[in-house]
């Protein structure tokens, strides 16, 4: 890697104003129709349904991300058709911006199409060129350190947020250190979906927050 970024790109921008207090004292429950939104999208028993020129179907996926069609595109015709990629990385910045709004880190309410405060881009593959095409049957399970150690960093990011909450109660500031903990937990989170679930790079995820 030679100190080059990863190919995953996630950013944040750092809220320098007071932010909303009263909308952030309630967010778990300002955030309720957007995460309403959000699970009509991902759907909730791993498949989702496509409709293009005039063709309905449907793709294993997780957490509505297309993986296993992407997957066997890969694999079998060394494809990832531009639409499915699309629809991953779009989707991938929405739900992004659902959590970056409930972690506190931005009181404009997410929008569904529009970028806001959330950075988030990887390059479209070129598959002959870019991905090797039987890796993607055993990423999923070369990344399982990554799972293991944002499990337990996941569970001390709520507390940190909760921390946060309270800093931008009483406050109107969220603290910049509590927030680059939780933008960098969320950038490692970005890398290891971009590699093991949309299959846009072959890059091994790395250990940390760097960007």
């Amino acid at each position: 890697m030679d100190g080059a970024t990863y190919p995953v790109t996630f950013s944040v921008d750092y809220p320098d104003r007071e932010l909303n207090r009263l909308t952030s004292f309630f967010r778990i429950f300002t955030v309720i129709p957007m995460a309403i939104v959000l699970g009509a999208v991902t759907g909730s028993d791993g498949w989702q349904w496509t409709f293009h020129n005039g063709v309905a179907g449907a793709a294993a996926g997780a957490g509505g991300l297309l993986f296993f069609g992407p997957l066997l595109m890969i694999v079998f015709r060394q494809k990832y058709p531009r639409w499915w990629f699309d629809w991953n990385l779009e989707l991938q910045r929405f739900i992004s911006r659902v959590l970056v709004y409930l972690a506190l880190m931005d009181d404009n309410y997410p929008s569904t199409d529009q970028h806001q405060s959330v950075h988030l881009d990887y390059p479209y593959p070129d598959v002959e060129t870019d991905l090797n095409r039987w890796l993607p049957l055993i990423k999923w399970f070369l990344a399982i350190p990554h799972y293991i150690l944002l499990f337990f960093l996941d569970i001390f990011t709520v507390l940190v947020v909760v921390a946060a909450w309270f800093a931008v109660v009483l406050s109107g500031r969220y603290p910049q250190d509590l927030f680059q903990f939780v933008e960098g937990v969320a950038r490692w989170h970005n890398h290891v979906i971009a590699y093991a679930f949309t299959l846009v790079t072959d890059e091994y995820p790395r250990f940390g927050f760097a960007a």
